[in-house]
């Protein structure tokens, strides 16, 4: 009986009509890849030949889909533009009753597009890169995956369905890291990543059982609607286990060790979990919980604390590394850093982290793209020690990777300029110490951003070329195949003015459906004087960046460094203090379980075992078959008894 009323439900589905026709086929966005990744997993060798076109058309029909529900919400009054559709009863359970729905309003629509447009870039770009790989289905399969659950992410109703995404994309991170598994540094990344998120998915548990214990109910309206009648305690409660949430998923402070071992996958991976999905979920997250926030201060102050540190913390790591994919990793921990800070200022900071995030999706899967072309040509290699020159063999990437570089810099009238330095003018506004320490530290972060990029842009493209032409460890640089290069040059054409475009055509306005309206506030310094000065340190960032790795010779080997340096370098001991503190206490913990399982639990019923075969035996001794043996033990019990019995008498 519940697949005819699921089909009856999906049928009505597609045929609703006025404000709720956008969300006709919108559950096919999701349907689609989901099938795709289904199929080609269970569809053996077969489809090897055909696979990833298979992969790459499902994506491709979720973009589709997503953009004619765009196009038909567009055209809707902005009071309509927020519809919820039940798609049939998933949990009907007592006082828990949950349905699984789709929310489609401005918000879920936007990171609709973002998810389905860089995905099929992503998945295009693949053919090309995985092109002399054996599991080249299995890998197609694992990215359909990807953006299937994270479509759900976005698009459920409710904090379960979103819940059901976010573990879709954690299990789908974790099979594409580990994608090369034979190496067993690449399956520990993997593992890492895996169980760093799990830490964070226990505050997501806790924070829907307080909803519920509070409010009974997970749905975005019910919370909406209720969290102005709960105590702050309970909103601060809520809000602090959504940040720890939050914190696994997009690897902000104290959960962000996971990201830069990410690296040990396939670069496509790379760029769909940086750009376009995983680690922008945290940030959804912070968005539209913001009616929590609002009520709680005090959690909406550690959202931008945590925001601002890790913010720090990624770009310091960014400036020592070598390794140039560890290096935009530690990017996308800074930059999304910059979009958890906005999230913690209100309701217009909420609007710029998302401005940004969109713009931040389209830039660093440009480097990252551009960054696997590098390594295609290189035989694998990543450290950036050992390039140099590149842009006389690889034009095209050259081209595309500036668009990108120029961009996250914030060059003016770039995407950057108007996304993230927005986020700066945001961070001065307030009252008391706080604009003056956010504004301050995204400000240095911005002059940073601009030190570390441009080395890398330096050390990869300019510069003497400090590779081998000759020999057995001979580098041939070339462009890969247009399946590479057109979606990293779609790519750089956002990059360069998708920020102009959204500015122009009032995209705060768009969001404020989903996020709410708030005016915006005047920063403590002059807008002039914070563009300026942000203007003035990524023109210094890149100048000595540009003395360092441009204009001398770059040494092959690096040099010691200060102790910064080689704390940096060391990812500020992260993994270090996460063994000393946690991995070798819990070992000492299961150690000592494991000790008292062993001889203390399983001694006493190995005991009891052992006692009870030596009583079997000596009774197997006893019966021996013998009558006169039987006539003693006789003897024996009457004379036993007789003496009980006198013992008793006197």
């Amino acid at each position: 009986m519940i697949l005819p009323t699921v089909s009856t439900t999906l049928e009505s589905a597609l045929t609703l009509t006025g404000a709720s026709g956008i969300l006709g086929p919108t559950w096919l966005t999701i349907a689609i890849p989901l099938l795709g990744a289904g199929f080609l997993l269970v569809a053996g060798k077969k489809a090897d030949s055909w696979g990833h076109y298979l992969a790459i058309a499902t994506s491709t029909a979720s973009f589709v889909i997503a953009l004619i529900a765009f196009v038909k919400m567009l055209g809707l009054p902005a009071h309509d533009r927020l519809v919820e559709q039940v798609l049939y009863s998933w949990i009907p359970a007592g006082e828990l009753s949950v349905n699984f729905a789709l929310r489609v309003d401005p918000l879920s629509i936007t990171f609709l597009m973002l998810v389905t447009f860089v995905g099929t870039l992503i998945h295009i770009y693949s053919v090309g890169y995985m092109k002399h790989d054996e599991a080249r289905r299995r890998f197609f399969a694992y990215l359909n995956l990807f953006v299937a659950a994270m479509l759900m992410l976005v698009l459920g109703n409710s904090y379960l369905v979103l819940f059901m995404g976010w573990e879709g994309v954690g299990l789908a991170s974790y099979l594409l890291i580990s994608f090369w598994n034979h190496i067993p540094a690449y399956a520990s990344a993997g593992k890492k990543a895996f169980i760093m998120n799990r830490v964070g998915d226990m505050g997501m548990l806790l924070a829907m059982m307080v909803m519920f214990s509070a409010f009974g109910t997970v749905t975005f309206t019910g919370l909406n609607e209720n969290i102005g009648t709960a105590s702050t305690a309970t909103a601060t409660l809520i809000g602090v286990f959504l940040l720890v949430a939050a914190c696994g998923k997009s690897a902000q402070f104290p959960l962000q060790a996971w990201l830069g071992d990410a690296m040990a996958g396939p670069t496509p991976v790379s760029a769909l979990i940086h750009a376009a999905t995983m680690v922008t979920a945290g940030v959804y997250l912070m968005v539209r919980s913001g009616a929590v926030y609002a009520v709680s201060s005090t959690a909406q102050l550690l959202v931008a604390v945590i925001g601002a540190i890790t913010l720090t913390f990624g770009a310091i790591v960014g400036a020592a590394k070598d390794d140039m994919k560890k290096v935009l990793a530690a990017s996308t921990m800074s930059q999304i850093g910059y979009m958890m800070l906005a999230a913690g200022l209100g309701p217009v900071g909420a609007g710029f982290a998302i401005f940004h995030l969109v713009t931040h999706g389209f830039f660093k899967a440009n480097m990252f793209l551009g960054a696997g072309s590098v390594m295609h040509a290189m035989n694998d290699e990543v450290d950036m020690r050992g390039f140099g020159g590149l842009r006389r063999y690889m034009p095209i990437t050259w081209i595309t990777f500036l668009c990108g570089y120029l961009a996250i810099i914030g060059f003016p009238f770039l995407s950057g300029y108007f996304s993230k330095d927005k986020i700066i003018e945001a961070a001065f506004t307030g009252m008391g110490w706080q604009p003056w320490v956010f504004g301050c530290l995204t400000l240095g972060v911005a002059g940073l951003t601009a030190f570390y990029m441009s080395r890398l842009y330096f050390m990869i493209f300019h510069g003497s070329e400090r590779f081998e032409k000759e020999g057995a460890n001979a580098h041939h640089p070339h462009e890969g195949s247009a399946s590479m290069w057109v979606p990293q040059a779609i790519l750089a054409l956002g990059s360069l003015g998708l920020g102009f475009v959204l500015n122009q055509v009032g995209f705060l306005s768009w969001l404020e459906v989903a996020i709410g309206h708030s005016e915006h506030g005047e920063p403590v310094l002059p807008v002039p004087v914070i563009t300026g000065a942000t203007l003035a340190l990524v023109a210094l960032g890149a100048f000595v960046a540009w003395r360092m790795y441009a204009a001398r010779p770059v040494p092959e080997a690096a040099p010691v460094g200060s102790a910064l340096t080689r704390a940096a370098r060391a990812d500020l001991y992260q993994d270090a203090f996460n063994e000393a503190v946690f991995m070798k206490p819990g070992q000492a913990i299961t150690a000592t379980v494991n000790a008292v399982d062993t001889y203390v639990v399983d001694g006493a019923v190995e005991g009891v075992a052992s006692a009870s075969q030596a009583g079997g035996r000596l009774l197997a001794r006893l019966q021996n078959g013998y009558a006169r043996s039987y006539a003693s033990y006789m003897l024996l019990g009457v004379v036993g008894a007789l003496i009980i019995a006198l013992v008793a008498w006197i």
